[in-house]
């Protein structure tokens, strides 16, 4: 049955569908179906060389904005560089999804509200208060960045291996976050994810805090602080609900196997 139930949900991603909302918004009333599989494995393909091309990109950007490049001109290119390339992440999943990749949930919002969250920073003015978190949110942006390099390779291993098995669809992609195809071979991405979760709490206690500072004329202060804790609060509880059903599923595993 489960075998059956690939099968068709390959067939499905050949038929032509509709766009969902945010397609015909961006692209309008376009046909994005990829007619062959030569197609779509070329464009998923790109995808993900894309996203490694950007997160190095970014990575530099941010070292050397920190340690080189204190003006505020870099600043706003590299926060615009972050909108940009989060814009183009949202458009380029949604064609994915729309051509049978089975990616959803929170780790596709995540982009949506990463998206919103540079659009505000691009928008902050300079000042004081800015200075003050500065430093901090570039030291994310490097910590981020290297997450996210490591998980590449790291998910990118893991489906291949579950491709090759045929436990996975052939457009299933590399995503932020941890799910539960990717806990084979698991023994050292966990704490990097928790670490980073929490630092986005720190970014919006920081935040807050600062907000409260009598000099703090600027909305971006709070609704960035707003901004981080969603962040924290899906990537922390999806993270955990996930590692928690795992953990569930080989409990139970074990267990039949003790009785049998």
């Amino acid at each position: 049955m489960k075998e059956k139930q690939n099968f068709f949900l390959d067939m499905e991603a050949y038929l032509p569908k509709k766009n969902g909302l945010y397609l015909n918004l961006v692209l309008g009333n376009v046909n994005v179906t990829l007619l062959s599989n030569q197609a779509k494995f070329a464009y998923k393909d790109e995808y993900e060389k894309f996203k490694l091309c950007l997160t190095i990109i970014l990575m530099l950007g941010a070292i050397s904005c920190l340690f080189f490049l204190n003006y505020r001109v870099t600043d706003e290119i590299f926060n615009f560089l972050l909108v940009w390339y989060y814009c183009t992440l949202t458009i380029r999943e949604s064609i994915l999804i729309n051509n049978g990749s089975r990616i959803k949930g929170w780790w596709v919002l995540h982009h949506y509200v990463s998206t919103f969250l540079s659009g505000v920073m691009l928008t902050w003015p300079e000042g004081p208060i800015y200075q003050t978190f500065r430093s901090q949110f570039l030291a994310f942006s490097i910590f981020q960045s290297c997450v996210q390099f490591m998980q590449y390779y790291y998910q990118r291993g893991c489906l291949y291996r579950l491709r090759a098995l045929g436990e996975r669809n052939q457009l299933d992609l590399t995503v932020e976050g941890f799910q539960s195809w990717m806990w084979r071979g698991l023994t050292f991405l966990l704490p990097f994810l928790f670490f980073g979760h929490f630092w986005q709490l720190y970014n919006a206690v920081t935040l807050f805090t600062l907000a409260t500072r009598d000099d703090c004329k600027e909305w971006q202060v709070l609704m960035l602080g707003l901004t981080f804790l969603v962040l924290f609060l899906g990537n922390f509880l999806t993270t955990l609900k996930v590692v928690h059903q795992k953990v569930q599923k080989n409990y139970r595993q074990d267990k039949n196997n003790k009785h049998k």
